[in-house]
């Protein structure tokens, strides 16, 4: 269903209005009221005739005139009857503010599970529960209570009223930007995030897009839908709950999952979300982005009137990811004819009092520096602003100047110019001007920088932008029908995993470089098998009983004579008669022992947010202890395969240290990308593990395989 009538409603139905100046229900009359909102007030409480002048119902139902969305302000036990009230209207939708649902623990679930089945069945889409409330700030729908909340071009999603609290008294007292929505989302029983993004994306007034999260119920929905969103317009977000307390804090307040992992973040970045890690971030960000064009090169230059704000700017840009590249030069020679001779005209610059008399030649140089074809944009940082009251008060006239002169040069030239101030807490009129023309100003340095950084990877975002990265799955694509054959013989016997040559089957089918592993039943089976190997082998124990074959002792390397063979074979079969007197033993696994290489993992495994997932890693018996692996949502492309491998701690080892040749990182990344092709074709697939994976100077030897199946009837 459309949110249209939810976010744009005509009119709205106060339920538990009330005299009661402390009470929600009158809060929220008042408000409406004395913010001129465009629509129908309907107050609803049996045991009042008027509040505030208007008339006041018994029940919604009762109301006359159609009614799009309901403030429903009641204890949460009220809630079923009242929605099923609300059908009876076609009430579009219902804001309920009440807690007590499902971050209250099992009780609290079933009461929210039975008020989405009567929205539903009443075609009625819910804001919330345990939600602050909502604004439309376009039309002064202020279901909310809070007053003077500026109007804008942001839309802001929250799950804390305390934290939209925070951000929008940011925005009025450090702005001149706004918001055209707010969503208390609360804990997102019925309208899930991606919703929400879908109708901003449509939305003409919305130009950016800022959430503050601490769970999300559908997180791939939200990702498809934010990949689409982020090509269009902007979206900032902070996640919480990335430390154990943290989880448990998000949790308790909203009852939905939790937790900034890595796996999470990635995907974040990936579908084009700018992540914030810092609270203070979240506002500044959002802002500079919703004012200015992007950095479409990754490279900025920095304008200073002092070396130490230089410097720190410097440092902090390289550490975001961000490149100050030399100037041209023709920049330089141009900014040597208009600056003291002590001037550094190097890429950051510094004036060195050049602009101590005259500060309209911030202007000038901002000129020269934007028309450089290797500037992307320009972080000023200093004193501008304070000139009229540091110097002389005639110098303000002066700073008005260049910033008119800047502001309609970053329209002109498509650049964005941030600004650091000393002086932002003074109020000077050339700051203001500067913000009039959408171009931010922070007395912080580290979050000037950090917008800087954002609008960089914007624009990188923008740049790089592949079809193949929408997270979407086409199932069944490549499945093989013998690689079906496989699972289905598994789940006839009711078997949750495949056993190893089953996996390593599979894994052939989709041309993965698995070792030739062959089933023996009887030692002289081994032994023969062994011999046409024409190398030393490994025995391994198979059975569907036994997951894990060390802890069983069922497993032996490097066997190359026959009676070492038969010995083993016997000693394997004895251990796991000990570890499970009533195993199922299908027999042993005869397998080539593998060349030396470097050991890595590569797996995957289904997120409760986001679904499938990938892991590449350091492996072998390291893995748990190193910890060196890299994520991403499934599915991948051919960039990411490369980008996964490059961007763990391990991946210099690759290119050969100390005289040794490189590896193959070319079939590696083939693993990869064919694990993401498994992954699609058979949606049975609950977790892949395959460790070690061995790479060769040339080739990959997977030497272990594991897959285990989702349960029954959740294949999808």
């Amino acid at each position: 269903m459309s949110l249209d009538k939810v976010m744009n409603a005509e009119s709205v139905a106060i339920i538990g209005a009330s005299k009661n100046e402390t009470k929600r229900g009158f809060q929220a009359i008042r408000t409406l009221l004395d913010g001129n909102y465009e629509g129908i007030i309907y107050p609803v409480n049996p045991k009042e005739k008027s509040i505030l002048g208007l008339k006041c119902y018994s029940r919604v139902s009762a109301i006359e005139d159609p009614v799009d969305l309901a403030l429903i302000t009641t204890p949460a036990p009220t809630i079923p009857a009242v929605l099923e009230d609300c059908g009876k209207k076609e009430v579009s939708g219902a804001v309920i503010i009440a807690g007590g649902f499902g971050e209250m623990g099992s009780e609290g679930k079933r009461l929210e599970e039975e008020i989405v089945r009567v929205a539903r069945e009443n075609h009625i889409r819910i804001i919330g529960p345990n939600t602050s409330g909502m604004m439309n700030l376009r039309d002064q729908m202020n279901l909310v209570g809070l007053r003077e909340v500026p109007r804008g071009d942001i839309a802001l999603l929250s799950q804390s009223g305390n934290m939209a609290l925070t951000i929008m008294t940011e925005a009025k007292l450090k702005s001149l930007k706004g918001f055209s929505y707010y969503v208390g989302v609360g804990n997102e029983a019925d309208i899930r995030f991606h919703e929400y993004l879908e109708f901003f994306r449509e939305d003409k007034v919305t130009h950016a897009i800022l959430m503050y999260v601490e769970g999300m119920r559908e997180g791939r929905k939200f990702l498809q839908e934010a990949h689409k969103t982020s090509l269009k317009k902007p979206i900032i977000l902070l996640k919480s709950g990335r430390s154990s307390t943290g989880k448990r804090s998000a949790g308790s307040h909203t009852g939905a999952l939790a937790g900034m992992s890595v796996v999470a973040k990635t995907a974040f970045q990936r579908s084009g979300i700018i992540v914030v890690e810092n609270s203070d971030e979240l506002f500044p960000v959002a802002e500079t982005l919703s004012s200015l064009p992007p950095i479409r090169n990754n490279k900025i230059a920095i304008l200073a009137d002092g070396g130490g704000h230089a410097t720190i700017a410097a440092d902090v840009l390289t550490d975001l990811g961000v490149q100050i590249p030399e100037l041209s030069e023709k920049t330089r020679e141009r900014l040597r004819e208009l600056l003291p001779r002590s001037a550094a005209v190097i890429n950051p610059i510094d004036v060195a009092g050049g602009t101590d008399s005259d500060p309209t030649v911030f202007a000038d140089c901002a000129d020269i520096i934007l028309k450089d074809p290797e500037v992307g944009g320009l972080l000023i940082v200093g004193l501008f602003g304070g000139y009229g009251i540091r110097f002389a008060e005639s110098l303000s006239l002066m700073e008005e100047d260049a910033a008119h002169r800047m502001g309609k040069m970053v329209r002109k030239r498509k650049k964005p110019i941030v600004f650091h101030s000393l002086y932002t807490s003074a109020k000077p009129h050339a700051l203001h001007l500067l913000r009039y023309y959408g171009i931010p100003v922070y007395d912080s340095l580290d979050i000037a920088c950090k917008c800087v950084s954002a609008l960089a990877e914007r624009g990188t975002y923008l740049h790089r932008y592949h079809f193949k990265t929408n997270f979407t799955f086409h199932w069944r694509a490549k499945a093989k029908h013998e690689g079906n054959q496989i699972i289905r013989s598994a789940r006839k016997e009711g078997r949750s995993a495949l056993l190893e040559h089953e996996a390593k089957k599979l894994l052939h089918l989709h041309g993965a470089p698995a070792s030739k592993d062959r089933l023996a039943r009887t030692p002289d089976e081994a032994v023969s098998i062994a011999k046409r190997m024409k190398r030393n082998v490994v025995l391994k124990i198979v059975s569907p009983d036994i997951l894990h074959k060390s802890d069983a002792k069922g497993v032996r390397l490097n066997l190359g004579t026959e009676d070492e063979i038969r010995a083993a074979f016997d000693e394997i079969i004895e251990n796991a008669k000990a570890f499970r007197p009533d195993a199922d033993i299908r027999g042993i696994l005869v397998a080539p022992m593998a060349r030396k290489g470097l050991e890595v993992i590569v797996g995957t495994k289904y997120d409760d947010q986001f679904g499938p997932v990938i892991m590449y890693g350091l492996g072998g018996i390291m893995v748990e202890v190193i910890k060196d692996i890299s994520t991403r949502v499934l599915p991948i492309s051919p960039v990411f395969a490369k980008t996964m491998i490059g961007e763990t701690k391990s991946a210099p080892i690759l290119e050969g240290i100390r005289g040794e040749a490189p590896y193959d990182k070319r079939t590696l990344k083939s693993v990869l990308l064919m694990c993401s092709e498994l992954i699609e074709s058979y949606p049975d697939i609950q977790e892949m593990d395959l460790n070690p994976v061995i790479v060769h100077e040339q080739g990959v030897s997977i030497v272990d395989a594991r897959i285990i199946l989702k349960p029954e009837g959740k294949q999808h």
